[in-house]
C-alpha cells in the first residue's frame, strides 16, 4: 500500500463503489464529502464490507485533498465547478485528478439520455481549466455501472482513459485494472472525453429503452499490452 486514493464525493452511489473495489484491493482510501461526518459513517460502511485489513477513512473535501496528491473527483455535474474553485488552494503541487463527471442534462431538469454542451468541451477540460497549475487531469470511470461497481462480481468491462499527461494517465489505468474484471483502454488526449460523457448518456438510454442494466462497454480486437505501457 503506497499511497492513498481519495474519492472526492464519496458519498454517492459512483463513489461509493469506486472505493470499495479499491479497499478491496488493498487500497487506503479516503471518502470524501461535503460533510466529514457522513463521509465517516460511508467509510465505516465500506470497510464494514470488506473486512480485516482495510484502510479507509472519511473526511471533508478540502482534508481529503490535502492528505494525498491521487484524487477520484465522482460528483454531479451541478456541483463540479464550485467544488473545484472550492478545493483550488488545498491541492498539492503534482497531484493527479482523475474526472468521472458527466454532463447529464438531468443535472439541470433535462432528460439523462442526453449530455449538457459544456463550454470546455467536457467535464474533465473544465476541470483542467480550474484546477491550480501543476495538477493535472485523466477522464475515465464514465461508464461503469454504479450498480456492479458497488456489487461483489467482476465488472465485464473497458475503462477508457484520456489525458494529456502521461503519468496521469498511469495512474488512471493501474486504478482500473486494480477492479476484478476490467481493463484500461487509452483514448488518447483528454480532448477525447467529451466523447466518454457522450456514452454514458447513450448506455442510459439503452439500459432504458431494454429495462436492462448494461454495465459497460467492450473494445474488442485490441492486443493484450496494458495502456499504461503506451
Amino acid at each position: 500500500m503506497s499511497r492513498k486514493i481519495a474519492v472526492l464525493g464519496g458519498t454517492g452511489p459512483a463513489g461509493r463503489g469506486l472505493a470499495l473495489r479499491w479497499a478491496r484491493a488493498g487500497e487506503a482510501v479516503i471518502i470524501g464529502s461535503r460533510d466529514p461526518a457522513r463521509a465517516q459513517n460511508t467509510a465505516a460502511e465500506i470497510a464494514s464490507r470488506v473486512g480485516a485489513g482495510a484502510h479507509v477513512e472519511g473526511m471533508e473535501n478540502s482534508a481529503a485533498c490535502e492528505a494525498t496528491d491521487l484524487l477520484v473527483l465522482t460528483v454531479p455535474f451541478e456541483g463540479h465547478a464550485l467544488l473545484l474553485k472550492q478545493l483550488e488552494r488545498h491541492f498539492r503541487p503534482g497531484s493527479v485528478l482523475i474526472d468521472s463527471t458527466v454532463a447529464l442534462a438531468a443535472a439541470v431538469g433535462g432528460r439523462p439520455t442526453r449530455t449538457l454542451g459544456v463550454w470546455q468541451g467536457s467535464c474533465a477540460q473544465q476541470a483542467a481549466e480550474l484546477l491550480p497549475e501543476g495538477v493535472t487531469v485523466a477522464a475515465a470511470f464514465h461508464n461503469i455501472s454504479a450498480d456492479a461497481s458497488n456489487g461483489d462480481q467482476p465488472i465485464e468491462s473497458d475503462v477508457i482513459v484520456c489525458s494529456d499527461d502521461k503519468r496521469a494517465r498511469q495512474l488512471a489505468s493501474e486504478l482500473a485494472e486494480k477492479i476484478p474484471g476490467i481493463r484500461a483502454v487509452d483514448g488518447g488526449k483528454l480532448e477525447n472525453s467529451r466523447i466518454l460523457e457522450q456514452i454514458t448518456a447513450l448506455l442510459i438510454g439503452i439500459n432504458i429503452r431494454y429495462k436492462a442494466h448494461a454495465t459497460g462497454i467492450r473494445i474488442t480486437g485490441l492486443p493484450s499490452t496494458a495502456v499504461g505501457s503506451h
